[in-house]
């Protein structure tokens, strides 16, 4: 589906963003994946969806609440997107149930793990299900009677069971998978035959709730019952022209996320369309917001699935961290730093270098200030606690909290409320920004002369997800590049309205004209007669007049490679797409969240890394930081890299018109490049001969 201006068309972001997470199925479907990493992908998906509802399907919904002029001159046709997206997702979900019931369960029986329905369950395990909930589990659940005069209220993303009685009525028994275990460990038959044939028995909690529900209700025939789960939208609504102050404003409002317009109920496919409609009519809600879904429900809970085989070949070959050959070894960092760029990539390199930066300027009595940028903050953050550490010490620590960060909100307010009561200037996003830069400053006086240390990255300071989250980071002590980001933080801490900058890239004030003047660059190349081409990874591709420009650099000549992780709204049907653009998507074990662009520049290249995507809300509505690379071992090192990904023929889709996610073809005789260990084997055979 595509969205139409006056002159190019765009797919739009969130029919394109379906066909991303098909390919994160597609990883779960793959049998080159080991058995517990594909399970790990249909909980990665599961996920993906439920926030999709959240969030992007809910926004549809307003908007199809608005004026249909309104909606026109939005060019957004949300009942027509609405539609489109109800009948991929049902596709993809019964393409889950059959992935599920017919491969991944069978798979784990040849594996000695049997995942046990009550109707299943021996004497023993019954007996066993019985004692557990009541002992643990009966407390914890609530009971949602029937009500003639009021809309039952179902938690958001929590599991119940509809339960519906001979008589008509029906009521709504909560699974407390919050505050228990969702996969329990069942005794096996005969446990001394069981222990010796490997043989292991699991259920879930579900089930166990399910064999107690006639005791639940002994005044009451039960005829029939089923799973379900509603998810709400997670939008925090507010005025842009609310003049309080952006930390109360959020506190009061994320207690509507709880209480949020309805988006999603997802149903057992089984339940029969009488029982159906009155679950509806119920909860008042429309046959569009129905979704039929498995027995089960929240297949996220499968990243936590326990695997008692103790069997090595049913996840994914360890990774170890390369060590990086500077910064692992160096006794003095900022001597390092000082003398060369260092870059670090992640999960191939470990988080701990930054750590291990921080603990050093944390303690190092030359250090006076030490400036960061938090986006997302781990909840238990080993860096925030360097952070404390250093005000201990006497450090100035200046501190920009992004309050804003979705499902992030109350951790990030309640560490900027830490760092305050413990000394540190700490600062907050207004309303109409959000602060998605990566950026880290130290300032230190050496020989009576303030020098900075700079680290500019493409993810998070979370040590978490820089073991599953493909980023790059650059280390700098080169005063281009640090002088304009201490203009960066001027503007965090309301001194300064904008930068000045010649090297660095900063949303919203240089990133869209810099890129724009580069592109057109390279179409004044191409008709020069000078070969022009440029290659960028990012997360989405969404921009129009970025995407325009593209579309222009096309027709031109100009050579391009794309690789998008996920959304893509490049209409690969425009006219000198097809022959000068290929797009290509790599999912593989870890989540690709780096951005890389190059441009050729008539034989002076130039290459930048950074937060930004080529998103409208990356170019205009965040502060984002982007830096080049000037250091010319580290420029091919990242251009070597970029140039793997490009040619990943093992784990790459090609992103195409029709949106068929076909794997990137490879002859029979060509070499397999699967990027993601191509990286790590290039890494490590470079940082051991260092």
């Amino acid at each position: 589906m595509s969205s139409y201006n006056e002159q190019h068309s765009f797919k739009h972001r969130d029919i394109s963003w379906l066909s991303f997470n098909g390919r994160v199925l597609q990883e779960a479907a793959d049998i080159r994946n080991p058995l517990y990493e594909r399970i790990r992908f249909l909980a990665i998906f599961s996920s993906n969806l439920d926030e999709f509802f959240r969030v992007r399907v809910s926004k549809l919904r307003q908007i199809k609440n608005v004026d249909s002029s309104l909606q026109k001159k939005l060019n957004i046709e949300p009942t027509k997107i609405l539609r489109t997206i109800n009948a991929r997702v049902e596709e993809q979900q019964q393409l889950f149930g059959r992935l599920f019931q017919d491969d991944i369960l069978p798979a784990l029986a040849q594996n000695g793990v049997l995942l046990l329905g009550y109707e299943s369950f021996n004497t023993d395990q019954r007996q066993f299900a019985k004692a557990f909930f009541e002992k643990d589990v009966r407390k914890r659940i609530e009971i949602v009677p029937y009500s003639s005069s009021e809309v039952p209220f179902l938690t958001n993303n929590s599991l119940y069971f509809y339960v519906c009685f001979d008589d008509g009525t029906c009521s709504f028994v909560s699974i407390p998978s919050d505050s228990l275990d969702r996969f329990i460990t069942l005794p096996s038959e005969d446990s001394a035959e069981a222990s010796q044939l490997n043989v292991h028995s699991i259920t879930f909690l579900d089930d166990i709730v399910a064999q107690e529900l006639p005791g639940l209700f002994p005044e009451q025939r039960i005829r029939n019952f089923y799973e379900i789960k509603l998810s709400r939208d997670a939008e925090l609504y507010w005025d842009d022209n609310y003049d309080g102050g952006i930390v109360e404003l959020i506190e009061a409002s994320l207690s509507q996320r709880n209480v949020g317009q309805p988006t999603r109920l997802l149903h057992d496919f089984r339940m029969p369309k009488a029982d159906r409609d009155t679950l509806g009519q119920l909860l008042d809600l429309a046959e569009i917001d129905l979704f039929p879904g498995g027995k089960y429900h929240n297949y996220s809970d499968f990243m936590d699935f326990p695997d008692p085989t103790e069997n090595a070949s049913l996840h994914f070959k360890p990774l170890p961290p390369i060590a990086h050959s500077v910064l692992a070894s160096s006794t003095d960092r900022f001597a390092a730093i000082r003398e060369k760029d260092q870059l670090l990539h992640y999960p191939y390199h470990s988080f701990d270098h930054v750590l291990k930066f921080l603990d050093d300027a944390a303690s190092d009595p030359l250090v006076k200030t030490i400036k960061i940028a938090l986006y997302r903050i781990a909840s238990d953050s080993q860096l925030s606690e360097s952070l404390l550490n250093a005000l201990k010490n006497g450090k100035e620590i200046i501190v920009f909290v992004e309050p804003k960060a979705r499902f992030d909100e109350a951790n990030n307010l309640g560490w900027g409320k830490k760092f305050k009561d413990e000394g540190a200037k700490v600062f907050f996003s207004d309303i109409k920004i959000k602060v998605h830069s990566k950026i880290l400053m130290v300032e230190r006086l050496e020989n009576d002369t303030l020098c900075r240390y700079a680290y500019i990255s493409t993810g998070n300071f979370n040590r978490k997800t820089s073991k599953i989250y493909a980023d790059h980071a650059l280390f700098t002590a080169n005063p281009k590049l640090t002088d304009e980001l201490a203009q960066v933080f001027e503007v965090l801490q309301r001194k300064k309205l904008a930068p000045i900058t010649k090297h660095l890239l900063v949303s919203p004030f240089s990133t869209r004209i810099t890129f724009n003047q580069l592109i057109d660059n390279e179409i004044k190349n191409v008709n020069n007669g000078i070969p022009g081409s440029f290659k960028a990874k990012m997360n989405s591709l969404e921009d129009d007049d970025l995407i325009t420009k593209i579309y222009d650099a096309a027709n031109a000549g100009v050579q391009i490679e794309l690789l998008v992780r996920g959304f893509c709204c490049l209409d690969m049907n425009e006219p000198g797409v097809k022959d000068n653009v290929r797009i290509t998507s790599v999912v593989d074990r870890y989540l690709e969240h780096g951005r890389i662009y190059w441009f050729e520049n008539g034989g002076k290249e130039k290459l930048y890394i950074g937060s930004a995507d080529w998103m409208g809300r990356n170019m205009d509505k965040r502060i984002e930081v982007l830096t080049p690379i000037y250091d010319d071992e580290l420029f091919a090192e990242l251009k070597h890299i970029l140039q793997l990904q490009l040619n990943d023929n093992v784990k790459a889709r090609i992103i195409d018109s029709e949106e068929q996610n076909s794997y990137v073809p490879r002859a029979a005789d060509e070499k397999r490049i699967r990027s993601q260990y191509a990286i790590y084997d290039f890494l490590e055979d470079k940082h051991k001969k260092l």
